[in-house]
């Protein structure tokens, strides 16, 4: 595109052959169309080609440069600025708005050639003190001086992001923190590829980034960003030549109208973010007034979780187990809440929380005492499977308490069963072998759950003693008309009977799904079609209707 076509001066300016002077031109979207020779040499070829004038000129990226952000409509001359680089350049801009974007004349001059020792470590101290050093970008203290800024000026058009990644943390605990390095690095850079004029990206802790935009149109610029964000993060990053999915959750506030200060702007960012994991991650949530109602409401329910066990609130429900003959094998303990004012509260909002408190192990424990003390009452032929959380597994001395409830209780080991996800060996795993064995060596079965949902590594099956593997019941709930989903559940039958294991299908919900597993070679059964879960007292009930046979043996 010729220059002449775009930008025309009314003033004279400077020629090529002016030493030390650079001339570069920006479209309406400041992005760089246009620049000297001088200027290509200086800031390289590749740099200018796909150069925003903020990219170029940092220094102008500031609240108090309306002529951009406001794309003032005045033509002519604007204004002159002059800053500082460090090796001691100073940098001096004559900014123009022609007809159809802006341009700018740069003059630069070297105050001191050779800058002392003293002065290039105050420089670089200065540098360190405000960037991250593995990304780059800004950093935390930069971050809040800059907030700070942007609404002590009482402007509208500001809006933040709290961008977090999901599933980070499986990247570190699998590939190594140096694999989580080189994320976090090409994280940043998809950061700035996305953003535009108005916008920078800062990173405030581990994988924790912020993004401050100020523009005029909100809140359609801020969801424009915050869903090319999103999308940036559908690709698969490359690490060390392997493909790592990591989305990104993003929570967005705007000022003035969220919050006019600076924590509580970043506390509504939070809250949004909060509600964009809460909703199935990989996503952008706006902030909205309903939702501090939700974060209120899950506070009291954190704090009440606290006393839950102490005033007797939890109770156990038992979920049926079949084998593949019709018979009750046992039943699946299920932890329960009852909330004095709030009723029933699902295990899905309660555990994760419990887990975060670090109140867990209490709980955990409860469980699996109540659990093997109500069982003593059934049949003998009746096992009992209690579900393990990452942080009851996790803590020390966790076999030497399972024994010694065992021994308590008087319930014998090979009744109970122990239920892990594979979320509980991404840690430790020495520390997970050590663990197993021992419950092995106890004759306690232990079980795999949700195989096929998470991580699904054939090397746990190969490295871990597990005696039974869980189909999870997405794959089972389309069973009957899904070609693909009946290959995998084939699949994972040989592998586990292979294996010396057995297989246990979960979410059973009818008379066809039950038939065409049996017929697959499904060693056990689960899920409504077969048995809801039960109150204690009704367990042995449901064993005189449903296992006749077996309990009739018992009564003899």
């Amino acid at each position: 595109m010729a220059a002449s076509s775009v930008i025309k001066f009314d003033i004279p300016l400077p020629t090529n052959s002016a030493p030390d002077v650079l001339f570069s031109f920006y479209d309406c979207d400041l992005n760089l169309i246009m620049s000297s020779e001088r200027f290509r040499a200086f800031y390289g070829d590749e740099r200018a080609s796909q150069a925003t004038l903020f990219g170029i000129y940092p220094e102008l990226d500031d609240p108090g440069m309306d002529m951009f952000t406001e794309q003032a409509g005045n033509t002519g001359w604007l204004r002159n600025v002059q800053f500082q680089r460090p090796g001691e350049i100073l940098c001096d801009l004559m900014i123009f708005r022609p007809a159809n974007g802006f341009a700018i004349v740069e003059t630069r001059k070297l105050i001191r050639q050779d800058p002392s020792p003293d002065e290039a470590d105050r420089a670089l101290l200065l540098h360190e003190a405000n960037h991250d050093a593995l990304t780059g970008l800004p950093n935390r203290r930069q971050f809040a001086a800059r907030l700070r800024d942007a609404l002590s000026g009482g402007k509208s058009g500001i809006a933040l992001m709290q961008l977090d990644l999901d599933e980070f943390k499986p990247i570190n605990d699998t590939l190594g923190h140096a694999a989580g390095d080189i994320v976090l690095q090409q994280t940043a850079e998809r950061i700035r590829n996305v953003l535009g004029a108005g916008e920078t990206a800062y990173r405030l802790a581990g994988d924790e980034f912020a993004i401050i935009q100020l523009r005029n149109d909100q809140p359609s610029e801020a969801e424009r960003l915050a869903d090319s964000l999103v999308n940036a993060f559908k690709k698969p990053f490359l690490v060390n030549g392997i493909a790592v999915f990591s989305g990104a959750s993003i929570g967005v506030a705007l000022a003035p109208r969220d919050a006019n200060e600076e924590d509580q702007l970043m506390r509504a960012a939070d809250i949004a973010l909060y509600a964009a994991k809460s909703e199935g991650r990989g996503r952008a949530r706006t902030f909205e007034p309903a939702m501090m109602m939700v974060l209120e409401q899950r506070e009291l329910l954190r704090r009440s979780l606290r006393v839950a066990l102490q005033h007797g609130e939890f109770f156990i429900e038992y979920q049926p187990l079949m084998d593949c003959s019709g018979s009750v094998a046992g039943f699946e303990a299920l932890l329960r809440w009852h909330h004095p004012m709030m009723g029933i509260i699902p295990p899905s909002a309660f555990i994760p929380m419990a887990e975060a408190d670090g109140l867990m192990p209490e709980i955990g424990q409860w469980v699996l005492e109540e659990a093997c003390r109500q069982a003593m009452n059934w049949p003998p032929h009746c096992m009992v499977a209690v579900n393990l959380s990452p942080a009851e597994f996790l803590t020390g001395g966790f076999t030497d308490r399972v024994s010694q409830t065992l021994d308590t209780i008087g319930f014998p080991a090979e009744r109970l069963e122990l239920e892990i996800t594979e979320g509980v060996l991404l840690e430790r795993t020495i520390n997970n072998l050590d663990t197993l064995n021992t419950l092995n060596v106890l004759g306690i079965q232990i079980s795999l759950d949700d195989f096929g949902t998470e991580y699904s590594s054939l090397s746990y099956l190969k490295n871990f003693p597990f005696d039974s593997i869980k189909i999870d019941k997405y794959f089972i709930k389309d069973l009957t008309n899904d070609a693909k989903s009946q290959t995998i559940v084939r699949f994972i039958v040989a592998l586990a009977h292979g294996l010396g294991m057995k297989v246990t299908a979960e979410g059973v919900e009818d008379q066809a799904q039950a038939e065409w597993l049996i017929a697959a070679g499904c060693d056990r059964l689960q899920g409504y079609f077969l048995g809801r879960p039960l109150p204690a007292s009704d367990v042995l009930e449901f064993l005189r209707r449903n296992d006749t046979a077996n309990w009739q043996s018992q009564e003899k």
